[in-house]
């Protein structure tokens, strides 16, 4: 840490010597390290690089300030040229011009103080009565028919959610139920919209919003009664209230926080487009299923025609035709067999007759030889006598004869 022991006051100084002296004494004081001052923004500039400078002046007085991009981006509201501020931070000096500044760690609008305590106070009672707890969180409907809107009818914020819903999910119903959403009114209409809505119209989800302002702006969404009523309502809340670094008491009741009106409307829909496609997925599974249900039907049905087939008489009969015609089929080829050896057995037959035709054996240059005597066929010669009159039948025709010599003839062996 740098040290400045040997400064004495006869000790000539550089311009940096003594910018850091003023830093190190600056930067060392406690009190100037943690201090609020109050003033009237001017020469206020925000550059590219997204840090703030502007000075903070009174009717006698002006002080340097600066505050760094980070820390500006968490500001709730817009600081602007004449606004009067309540800025947070500590006294430096900036070295290169020897500017004694004031660096800003935050800043609200001037008043906001003590609100901001009482902010602070109702969510404390709040929270330990448990109003805030997730467990009393409500789902909300991912389709919501009927829509109610508690806002002002004459604010930006109506319009942004009503086209929002047309944009998104068209089929809702939606219903306003107006009231107004700044000033000492805005309690107790905000309390008596809800309470109404609720009660004649029973809509699926609420959506209670209003456009940005200042902490006095929004201080009705902070209102204790309001606060309740929210916790209370019948149907689920989506509280939508200022811009996204804007919280209220409402956020923290509702039963879902939206950064903005227009994104509770969002919330509170879902996009036709994304429904569309969720449709046509839908019913190609359902096309796809009745197809194959179908199909199976179809297989079951045919399994009991098969099954009542089997049991008809008429199959019966069809299995009798069927042994009907293979008995045919067989009794006439074994009729056809039967002939046909019947057809052989007679050609054998005939042919034998024809072998054994005597005209057949005549043919061939025998004879036939009888006796005249008996009329007996001639078959040894021991049957004749010498002179015994013979009938010789040829081929052609017939003949007598006379026997006029017998010759004994052994047989050969």
């Amino acid at each position: 840490m740098e040290t400045f022991s040997f400064i004495q006051p006869e000790n000539i100084l550089t311009v940096s010597e003594l910018t850091g002296y003023l830093r190190h004494v600056l930067e060392r004081d406690e009190v100037l390290q943690d201090l609020w001052v109050a003033g009237e923004i001017s020469n206020f500039s925000r550059p590219s690089s997204g840090h703030l400078y502007f000075t903070l002046k009174d009717s006698s007085a002006s002080v340097r300030c600066v505050m760094w991009r980070n820390t500006a981006a968490r500001l709730n509201f817009s600081p602007r040229e004449g606004m009067a501020v309540e800025a947070h931070g500590g006294m430096s000096v900036y070295e290169v011009s020897g500017q004694v500044q004031l660096y800003v760690d935050t800043m609200r609008p001037a008043g906001e103080g003590a609100l901001y305590q009482e902010f602070l106070r109702l969510k404390a009672l709040l929270e330990a009565e448990g109003l805030f707890d997730l467990e009393r969180k409500r789902v909300i409907p991912e389709r919501p028919q009927t829509i109610g809107i508690v806002t002002s009818p004459t604010g930006a914020a109506l319009q942004d959610m009503l086209n929002t819903i047309r944009r998104r999910y068209p089929v809702a119903e939606v219903v306003l139920s107006p009231t107004a959403v700044q000033g000492v009114d805005a309690p107790p209409g905000i309390v008596a919209a809800l309470a109404k809505i609720n009660r004649t119209v029973h809509p699926d989800v609420i959506l209670l919003g209003r456009g940005g302002g200042s902490i006095e702006d929004l201080w009705a969404f902070n209102d204790e009664v309001v606060v309740r009523a929210v916790a209370t309502s019948e149907a689920p809340v989506i509280s939508g209230v200022g811009h996204e670094t804007d919280f209220t008491l409402t956020d923290f009741a509702a039963d879902l926080r939206a950064p903005t009106p227009t994104a509770a409307a969002e919330l509170a829909t879902p996009d036709r487009v994304e429904l569309l496609g969720t449709i046509l997925e839908i019913a190609n599974r359902q096309t796809i299923y009745l197809n194959d249900l179908i199909a199976e039907l179809r297989w079951a049905q045919q399994q009991l025609k098969n099954s009542l087939d089997h049991l008809s008489p008429a199959h019966t009969i069809d299995i009798y035709r069927q042994r009907v015609d293979e008995l045919t089929s067989r009794l006439s080829g074994a009729v056809q067999r039967s002939l046909e050896r019947k057809t052989y057995h007679l050609q054998n037959l005939q042919q034998s007759l024809v072998s054994l035709n005597p005209a057949a054996v005549l043919n061939r240059g025998y004879a036939i030889v009888t006796s005249e005597k008996d009329g007996r066929l001639v078959k040894d010669v021991q049957q004749l006598d010498m002179d015994d009159l013979i009938h010789i039948r040829v081929s052609r025709g017939n003949m007598n004869a006379r026997i006029t010599k017998i010759n004994q003839e052994q047989e050969n062996d």
